[in-house]
Order: structure tokens, then C-alpha cells, then sequence
């Protein structure tokens, strides 16, 4: 049974609590109680797709699918020395490590390019609204009772006051 259904049985039953005959109910279509169903079910479909809801409480995954970094700069350990990085081909070596002294910004980093799909980039994430669980092991949105914990929208009567 589908809403226009539901409206027509309400109205049989309604009319067999006030007295009526059972045979006098008419709800063929075309019928007083079969076109005010389906003028009633329109007026219900039309109330709520104009109807704005609101998502009150959410909180689910979120799966990065890129991550990229530029390079940076980076700092040399202060037990870094000369010996410690290879000499280009025909340079000899120096006799004696040299440190280079650590420092700022000594070392420039690659930079860093991956997607879930190519580099192996396994990330997560959460986003929430309403109360923030702290950490995704505070949720899981992969059951349906957890999608029906976590997840909530809701039509605000102030939002429809105009509709009504």
C-alpha cells in the first residue's frame, strides 16, 4: 500500500467508526473519498519537497584521494658529515669527517605526490556536525544502526512556517 492507500483506509475506517454501512462506502476511483486521497497525498508530496531539512547530526569517514607536498626545507643533524654523503664519481673522499654543523635549512626535501589510487596513499578522516566524537574510533557509520546513531536529519518547524 502505497500513501494514497493508507489515506483512503484511514477514511473507511473513519466512516465505519461514525456509523456508516460498509456497502454505502464508496472508494472507487473517481469517488468523493478516492480524489480527496489523492489531492490530500499531493498536497503532502508537495509540502515536503518544498519542505527544507537539516542535517542535525552527522559523522562520517572521510578517505583523502590526494596529498601532495611541496618541497621543503629541511634541517642537516649536527651528526652529519662530509663522509656521511657520497662524493660525486672521481672526487676522492676527504681523509678526515667533516661536520657540517647541523643547521636550518640546509637539506631541500622532495616533494611528496600521492593518490589513493597510485603511491599507495591509505589516509582517513572524520567530519562531523553536532558533537565532535574526538576520533572515527568514535563512530561507525559502516552498520545501519551506526548510520542511524550517527546520522540525523530534521525538519525544523521554524524553517516551514511559510509552508504550512
Amino acid at each position: 500500500m502505497g500513501l494514497k492507500d493508507d489515506l483512503i483506509e484511514a477514511k473507511v475506517q473513519s466512516a465505519l467508526a461514525a456509523g456508516a454501512d460498509p456497502n454505502d462506502i464508496n472508494t472507487s476511483v473517481g469517488s468523493a473519498i478516492e480524489v480527496e486521497a489523492d489531492l490530500t497525498k499531493e498536497a503532502i508530496v508537495n509540502f515536503l519537497t518544498k519542505a527544507e531539512f537539516r542535517i542535525t547530526q552527522l559523522a562520517a569517514n572521510v578517505v583523502l584521494e590526494d596529498f601532495n607536498i611541496p618541497p621543503q626545507q629541511a634541517d642537516i643533524l649536527p651528526t652529519v658529515t662530509s663522509t656521511d654523503i657520497p662524493y660525486p664519481a672521481g672526487v676522492p673522499a676527504a681523509a678526515l669527517p667533516v661536520p657540517l654543523n647541523g643547521g636550518k635549512n640546509g637539506v631541500l626535501t622532495k616533494s611528496l605526490n600521492v593518490a589513493k589510487d597510485v603511491g599507495g596513499l591509505d589516509s582517513t578522516g572524520y567530519v562531523y556536525i553536532g558533537g565532535d566524537p574526538d576520533s572515527q574510533d568514535g563512530f561507525d557509520v559502516n552498520t545501519l544502526d551506526g548510520i542511524r546513531d550517527f546520522t540525523k536529519v530534521e525538519l525544523l518547524r521554524e524553517d516551514i512556517e511559510d509552508l504550512l
